[in-house]
């Protein structure tokens, strides 16, 4: 008796087993079935349709570009993003006049208090400069970065020498100007260059084989902008191959997330920066490091401030600062949401546009304020969509990219100031093969040219040509003078023949 009921016992305890193995939910088996699960939770599980059909290799590449993803962030950004689509957007307003600095308001004492105001700070340590260069110079017909690129002068510089000789030059100044008759001690400013993943090893390698152009090694730091995977309208990721998400730059605008998730902006605070220069890379006439525009900045208290030029004609395809609302924030409005009236309008006081202050992508900011719009923007996640042909496994299809502009950062601005520029004198950006109607290599030569001309004939000096002067000119290396200051001593009284540098 006793043995059989042991037996039947042990039968019970087999079968509650086994039924308690019935009931039980199924057990996630493998790190993939995870993945897939939370896919799902987003509605992106599309992405493993193919996986059975994939090699190990590429599942593997699959399951890594998948992990590699902050999917809440991304997901958020998507909603977030495609939700602001059908939101009513305040109208826009002419920016007030006295917002802007012009070029015609200023007084030659304004120039010279903040031309040694900038240079004090640049002395002090106080001020960092970030340079846009993430794309390549595809438009240009070169695969490398943008900074690469010779634009035909005839020291036959790229974009990145010319910028840098410039902070070169602005070190020079300081330490002198600021120690005039005295002992000079070096200066010093940090250089942040933000690449792209189609970037990044190319333009450090370019640094190192150029010695850096003379800055100190660890003067640069370089950082990576973000992508984001290319959706659908319906906000579904878009597969460029069956084992690859289609990606694309999230944007200029990317600069803050990078610069906060780098921990760049607490590297600015540990060396005592406290304004940030920034600018992009194709603008061969850009004022790196400013001082006139940081003494400007600093005088003016601002958060932020954008150096903007007059819009060429009514319909110049340019971006615009306005007014957001009644009495609301700066921002930049693109050309298209000008309709011919309003771009047409003149003020009669002024006998300028209404809309007529152009952004030319150079702005400068506090470190503070990098620190808030860095939180801002990311909590706000909302991107702009550009419509664009995207790669993918089926050709080329018609999708959605997630940018963010430089520009986003001033609605959260508690102030602004605007500083006119002429663009002939810091405007010449190269964007577009020769051959093009604007903004192409040839264009941003000859301004360079012209403008260096002017100077050396200020200067004292003379030129000779055997091409008409209209299609050539000089070029002052920027280690001789920044801005055309500096160059009686080497000009005066010299004759020089176009093209040519004139250099240390």
């Amino acid at each position: 008796m006793g043995e059989v009921s042991t037996e039947r016992e042990n039968g019970a305890v087999a079968a509650a087993a086994a039924t308690t193995e019935m009931v039980s939910p199924p057990r996630v088996n493998s790190p993939r079935q995870a993945l897939v699960e939370r896919l799902k939770d987003y509605g992106q599980e599309d992405v493993f349709a193919l996986l059975d059909e994939l090699s190990p290799d590429e599942r593997d590449f699959l399951v890594r570009d998948i992990e590699n993803l902050d999917l809440p962030r991304i997901d958020r950004i998507i909603r977030c993003s495609l939700h602001s689509q059908g939101l009513p957007v305040a109208a826009i307003e002419p920016v007030p006049e006295n917002w802007v600095s012009t070029v015609d308001g200023r007084t030659m004492e304004d120039r010279e208090k903040w031309w040694k105001m900038g240079l004090k700070t640049i002395y002090e340590g106080k001020l960092g400069v970030v340079l846009l260069s993430g794309g390549q110079g595809t438009r240009l017909g070169i695969s490398d970065p943008k900074g690469c690129f010779n634009i035909g002068l005839p020291s036959g510089k790229s974009l990145f020498q010319i910028q840098a000789e410039r902070i070169l030059c602005v070190q020079r100044l300081a330490a002198q100007v600021v120690n005039e008759g005295g002992p000079t001690r070096p200066v010093t400013i940090h250089w942040y260059i933000m690449t792209s993943p189609f970037t990044d090893e190319a333009t450090r390698k370019y640094f190192s084989s150029h010695k850096y152009f003379g800055l100190e090694p660890d003067q640069i730091s370089f950082f990576q902008q973000g992508t984001l995977p290319c959706i659908s309208k319906d906000g579904k990721f878009i597969m460029e191959t069956p084992f690859s998400l289609a990606k694309a730059p999230a944007g200029n605008g990317g600069v803050y997330a990078a610069l906060k998730s780098s921990r760049l902006l607490e590297d600015m605070a540990s060396r005592g920066i406290k304004y940030v220069d920034c600018y992009g890379v194709d603008n061969v006439l850009v004022r790196v490091a400013d001082p006139t525009f940081l003494g400007y900045f600093i005088d003016k208290c601002a958060a932020s401030a954008a150096k903007v030029v007059r819009k060429a004609y009514p319909q110049e395809q340019v971006g615009v600062f306005v007014r957001r609302g009644k009495g609301g924030p700066l921002t930049v409005v693109e050309y298209s949401e000008l309709d011919h009236s309003m771009a047409s309008a003149i003020n009669q006081r002024t006998g300028r546009l209404q809309y007529c202050w152009s952004n030319v992508c150079l702005h400068m900011f506090t470190l503070d304020f990098l620190n808030q719009v860095a939180t801002g923007l990311e909590k706000d996640s909302v991107y702009h969509l550009a419509e664009k042909k995207i790669p993918s496994m089926n050709g080329y299809t018609m999708g959605l990219k997630l940018e963010q502009f430089i520009f986003d950062s001033f609605p959260y601005a508690p102030s602004t100031a605007l500083f006119e520029v002429l663009r002939e004198e810091e405007f010449a950006p190269v964007k577009n093969a020769n051959g093009s109607n604007f903004d192409t290599p040839e264009s941003a030569r000859l301004s360079v040219l012209r403008l260096h001309t002017r100077w050396v004939i200020a200067a004292g000096g003379f030129l000779t040509h055997s091409v008409p002067l209209y299609a050539t000119g000089v070029e002052v290396s920027p280690l001789c003078s920044y801005a055309g200051e500096n160059l009686e001593a080497i000009c005066r009284g010299r004759t020089f023949h176009a093209p040519c540098e004139i250099s240390l």
